[in-house]
């Protein structure tokens, strides 16, 4: 069964045509309006019942409320609990059969692709791109404005090397400006994180002499200030004077915090943008198998107005061997996150949609699960 949500304007006078009558489910939420874009349609597919529990990446919070805001209201007999715990708990989630799909800021392991087979019988967990993102360095410099850093001056402030704010290797960075005699607070993810995984990630790949740890999920150092997900870091840096950190570009957003802009080798320093992310991503290459859609990103790219500190959220699910009671459901859900409609709320929450080719794909994969 197919729901649509229409338009205000269109409900005046659709309701005089005996809009009712015709079968089209009429929704004026403001709820519903504020989450997908005053005035947008979409056309949802409601198959399923019941409740949907899903957990991990804290990156696509503010997309997931959007998509689950307007689905619900389109869908009224499925209930759709998303909990994010952070990447690493809703894998766990997921390979423990708790959840009928996982939100995840980094692609399955191999380890985590057979341990899904245990679970998923005749299958296994695969990965789905559905949101893209960039990951601001949020911070909070009293009389700082405007602030540009690369990538070698932030290795060494995660690690601890350069702790004051007008350091010399901030100055050359930015000329001119009032930097204070201020003690930086470099907050890190305390949680498992793909958030974390993706920033050590760039770290590693354009800093390499300056950061000589792996790219991980947990942060690899000890010491230093630290709090739980996404909106407890921007919480500390909003708070917290001398304060920067790692998180998605909608949290910067809503919490109307300053960030960096990079200098990566370009002719001009990148600012954390949705359409920077899109540009990063349009050269991501997908590396993952069989229905698996894993993608690899060019952290060190140098490309005009490439912001190369971009995520991929994945929703993992079963290419078969889903539950048979939640399967319907999923599916539809899934469906319209991945369609032009759910797409076209990103760029609104500081969100990349997916290039076209990819979406193509992840719609043609999730038609395909069993």
């Amino acid at each position: 069964m197919r729901r649509s949500l229409v338009n205000k304007s269109w409900v005046s006078s659709a309701l005089g045509r005996g809009a009712a009558s015709a079968g089209v489910v009429v929704l004026t939420s403001a709820v519903v309006y504020g989450a997908a874009g005053a005035g947008h349609a979409a056309d949802i597919r409601c198959d399923g019942s019941g409740q949907l529990s899903a957990s991990g990446s804290s990156a696509q919070k503010n997309a997931m409320d959007s998509w689950v805001a307007t689905f619900t209201a389109a869908c009224p007999n499925i209930q759709i609990d998303y909990k994010p715990t952070g990447s690493g708990a809703g894998i766990q989630d997921f390979l423990a059969a708790r959840t009928a799909f996982a939100g995840s800021d980094s692609a399955l392991t191999p380890d985590e692709i057979t341990k899904s087979k245990d679970v998923l019988k005749g299958g296994q967990a695969i990965d789905l791109p559905m949101v893209g993102g960039p990951i601001a360095l949020g911070y909070n410099v009293p009389g700082v404005d405007s602030l540009v850093l690369d990538a070698d001056t932030l290795a060494k402030i995660f690690d601890g090397k350069i702790s004051r704010w007008n350091d010399d290797a901030i100055a050359r960075l930015n000329r001119g400006a009032a930097l204070p005699d201020l003690a930086i607070q470099p907050f890190h993810r305390s949680d498992q994180s793909g958030t974390t995984d993706n920033f050590t990630r760039y770290l590693h790949a354009a800093a390499a002499q300056s950061w000589p740890y792996a790219p991980a999920q947990s942060w690899p150092t000890t010491g230093g200030p630290s709090a739980d997900g996404s909106a407890g870091v921007s919480a500390q840096v909003r708070q917290t004077p001398g304060a920067i950190s790692y998180f998605e570009l909608s949290y910067a957003t809503a919490g109307s915090i300053k960030t960096v802009k990079l200098a990566t080798g370009a002719s001009a320093p990148v600012e954390a943008t949705s359409d920077n992310a899109s540009r990063a991503l349009a050269q991501a290459m997908i590396v993952g198998t069989g229905g698996d859609l894993a993608l690899q990103l060019d952290y060190g790219t140098q490309a005009e107005g490439a912001y190369p500190i971009t995520l991929v959220t994945y929703e993992i699910v079963g290419d078969k061997g889903n539950r048979a009671d939640t399967l319907p459901a999923t599916r539809s859900f899934l469906t319209y996150i991945a369609s032009a409609d759910g797409q076209s709320v990103l760029a609104g929450l500081g969100y990349a949609p997916l290039p076209a080719d990819i979406a193509a794909k992840v719609r043609d994969t999730i038609a395909g699960i069993s």
